[in-house]
């Protein structure tokens, strides 16, 4: 297991590296693609996609945002290059920033913690999978405050289909799952609007509950929607008390459910495991 689980890390690392690339380019490039639309139809669109450069998940080559310089091979070793160079570029001395390497060590973390709970096996890769996209949607969702879903589509219909033959929600469950979850999170964004007349949550924490429900069954949403709203509470405690920001300002809502996601998929019944004797329903 030791040997696996090392492996399995420095996967996890690789896969890392990918998502800090994918969280990075991928809101520019639906933003490109939807300037371009807007111009196509007559809008306002500001069509910065076009007459720039290309830009994709294959180009340009990894580089350094601030003097252009491309990396090479050892510069491009996920995590042990940033540490190697003291988190600055090579070339001209620019911080790099936290940002990269917490996403390589985080997906490396995740890639152990899926083996370590489902084994080296496909149920291990599917568990692993689901997770990096959680950590995927929640960085792009701090970074960009949407959920694209270019993300959340994939882990639904990857959720649909591990329920067959899998050691996750059954099929009946996983479809119910995802209806439920988009339902209950739709139903009280459908109330918070009615009441105040603004938007409390965007749609795309509907499509990352709905998901999130296809992997572990409509019978842990209660659980997930009661950890994310506790969850996001001590988020937005912290936010205003300790950073100052005002209460009004929208904080994301995804990074909460995708933990809670993950908690429910790996530890099934956590929460009701840490209630009170008594208060387990």
């Amino acid at each position: 297991m030791t040997l696996v689980g090392i492996l399995a890390g420095l996967v996890g690392l690789c896969v890392g590296s990918f998502l800090g690339l994918v969280a990075h380019r991928l809101p520019i490039m639906l933003e490109r693609r939807l300037d371009t639309s807007q111009d196509a139809d007559g809008g306002t669109g500001s069509a910065q996609g076009a007459g720039t450069s290309r830009l994709d998940l294959l180009q340009p080559p990894s580089h350094c945002p601030a003097c252009g310089h491309r990396l090479g091979i050892l510069e491009n070793i996920p995590l042990l290059s940033w540490l190697a160079q003291r988190g600055r570029c090579g070339a001209c001395g620019t911080p790099i920033g936290w940002r990269e390497p917490l996403v390589e060590l985080g997906a490396s973390l995740l890639a152990v913690l899926a083996v370590w709970r489902f084994g080296a096996t496909l149920d291990g890769l599917l568990a692993a999978t689901c997770l990096w996209l959680l950590l995927l949607a929640s960085v792009i969702d701090i970074e960009r405050g949407w959920l694209p879903g270019e993300i959340t589509g994939p882990l639904l219909w990857l959720g649909l289909l591990a329920s067959s033959g899998s050691g996750f929600a059954l099929p009946d469950d996983a479809i119910v799952g995802a209806a439920a979850g988009y339902a209950s999170l739709g139903l009280v964004r459908w109330g918070f609007h009615r009441l105040t007349g603004r938007e409390g949550m965007g749609a795309g924490d509907l499509h990352l509950l709905a998901a999130i429900g296809a992997w572990v069954g409509w019978q842990a949403l209660p659980e997930i929607i009661l950890l994310a709203a506790c969850l996001g509470l001590l988020w937005a405690a912290v936010a205003v008390l300790v950073c100052r920001r005002s209460h009004t300002e929208p904080m994301p809502f995804g990074p909460m459910l995708a933990l809670a996601g993950a908690v429910a998929l790996v530890w099934p019944g956590a929460l009701v495991d840490l209630l009170p004797a008594g208060m387990a329903v």
